[in-house]
């Protein structure tokens, strides 16, 4: 039998979920709460614990919590791949790569993936879509090392960062990410299915191993009224969160 404290935690999760309670908003007080669902405040502040240690809100002794995240948010501090922030909301991440081959290493892209200038690395192209709806643009330039591996995976697998890890055992365990807008060319629009000019939130990514090889260097294209990004401060952690939904005005 589920206990009561886990059973308001399920209904707060959803309330966030529903954005009843939207990022940066106050939870109502623990009193307030205990009246609502007819417990006494122990058993709610048993229940806030249980989304606090979750990171969904925030705690400060004597104040009121504040809602941090909701489960459809991904932190990038988790490195989680598209397919695996999709699958946490309970949608469906699809993949197809529009074009791929081999071109000399630039000396940027010798730069970022610590390789020799001229070195054969592999460009992806490869449009995101969630629930088959297009959402995201992908221009991906993988190290020669592992150019083979990604080669091999079929063109409409979901999750490339899953096969990799199933065929190679690749994980890749840290991020940088540098985010800006940037207006649609022509072929953004064609894929996203936006007009040409259309603002985009550009996600420049460099993965790397545990060791800190660089493995994939990537230009996303998001399409704003699909994903947006919120961050939220705190002294000791400043986590960015991808959501899906337009941005905040």
């Amino acid at each position: 039998m589920t206990a009561r404290h886990e059973e308001i935690a399920e209904e707060l999760r959803r309330a966030i979920d529903r954005e009843e309670y939207a990022v940066g908003a106050l939870l109502p007080a623990e009193t307030d709460l205990a009246a609502r669902f007819g417990v006494s405040r122990g058993t709610v502040r048993q229940a806030v614990l249980t989304l606090t240690a979750e990171g969904l809100i925030g705690s400060r002794q004597g104040a009121r919590r504040v809602v941090l995240a909701g489960r459809h948010s991904q932190s990038f501090g988790e490195l989680r791949s598209f397919a695996q922030w999709a699958a946490a909301m309970g949608r469906s991440a699809t993949g197809t790569v529009v074009s791929s081959r081999y071109r000399p290493a630039t000396g940027r892209d010798a730069m970022r993936l610590q390789v020799e200038p001229d070195t054969p690395v592999l460009h992806v192209l490869r449009v995101r879509g969630l629930d088959g709806d297009p959402v995201l643009l992908e221009r991906t330039v993988y190290a020669d090392w592992i150019a083979p591996a990604v080669e091999r995976i079929e063109p409409d697998c979901p999750s490339v960062t899953q096969r990799l890890l199933d065929d190679t055992g690749l994980v890749f365990a840290h991020g940088e990410h540098l985010i800006d807008a940037v207006a649609a060319g022509a072929r953004d629009a064609e894929h996203l299915g936006v007009r040409r000019t259309s603002p985009l939130l550009r996600v420049r990514r460099l993965t790397t191993t545990r060791e800190g090889r660089p493995v994939e260097w990537s230009d996303d294209r998001y399409r704003p009224d699909a994903v947006s990004f919120s961050v939220r401060n705190s002294i000791g952690s400043n986590p960015l969160a991808r959501r899906t939904g337009p941005a905040l005005a």
